[in-house]
């Protein structure tokens, strides 16, 4: 998909990975709606991206309200003119526990912000995507999704869902104007737990190998831009991944022995 000259709504664009794909886009060209909650984020988002030759407009919206949701399309299109794409970034991780450990609050919040969050915008934006020539929809599901973490039960969950139905968007449009990407990063060297309200798991002196933000953003536009089907992001979610397609078995008890020999 070309980039130049097409207008994006990217949620969860305050920050980390949401953030760098607002300037990758703008980098290329891109015109950007950076929506989050972070009022604060966005307009730092926007001051990056200032002095490309783009307009970034800000959207303060939780992706969870259906009804706020369902009024930013009209927004984006009162300020932009058009709508080409849709970037899920937004979402949110719970506390390193055993599923027994988590509560019923923890599950809503998991699946509200990551999997019916991202529903929420597809069931918004789509039908003024399939109006464009040529359109996009890319969402953010995560390793997890392919090879399930011990103490992340409810966010690999939700992780799956997103993959699910994200493919399942792409299998009903591969013959429209819209490309569905879905996305599949390992470790990024965000603050996704911090935004999230949440510790991260302390390893000691053990440095885990993660990829910057800045790389990830790169590599989701770029996904973007050439109609990939998945973007798996790092060199641990590739070796992961090729791992439990050779034994998925093996490969859950890995990683499951790794986390608990940390928790």
């Amino acid at each position: 998909m070309r980039i130049a000259d097409k207008v994006f709504a990217v949620t969860g664009a305050a920050n980390g990975m949401g953030r760098q794909v607002v300037l990758n886009l703008a980098r290329r060209g891109g015109h950007i709606a950076a929506v989050d909650l972070d009022e604060v984020g966005l307009a730092a988002t926007a001051e990056l991206a200032r002095g490309s030759q783009t307009t970034v407009s800000t959207h303060v919206v939780n992706v969870t309200e259906r009804d706020a949701v369902t009024e930013l399309p009209e927004q984006v299109l009162d300020r932009h003119g058009q709508i080409d794409g849709l970037v899920n970034i937004a979402g949110v991780i719970h506390r390193f526990a055993p599923f027994t450990e988590l509560s019923s609050d923890d599950a809503d919040r998991i699946m509200s912000v990551n999997f019916t969050g991202t529903v929420n915008t597809c069931r918004a934006f789509l039908p003024v995507l399939l109006a464009r020539p040529e359109a996009n929809v890319t969402n953010m599901s995560s390793l997890s999704a392919l090879l399930p973490f011990a103490s992340q039960s409810l966010y690999s969950a939700s992780k799956g869902a997103v993959k699910q139905f994200s493919e399942s968007l792409y299998a009903e449009l591969y013959d429209t104007n819209i490309h569905v990407v879905t996305v599949f990063p390992g470790n990024v060297d965000t603050d996704l737990t911090g935004h999230s309200g949440v510790e991260m798991l302390d390893a000691g002196a053990k440095k885990v190998r993660s990829t910057t933000p800045q790389t990830a953003g790169q590599k989701i536009v770029d996904g973007i831009a050439r109609d990939r089907f998945r973007v798996i992001i790092g060199a641990d979610a590739h070796i992961l991944n090729g791992l439990s397609r050779l034994s998925a078995k093996r490969t859950t008890r890995l990683v499951a022995k790794q986390i608990k020999s940390v928790l």
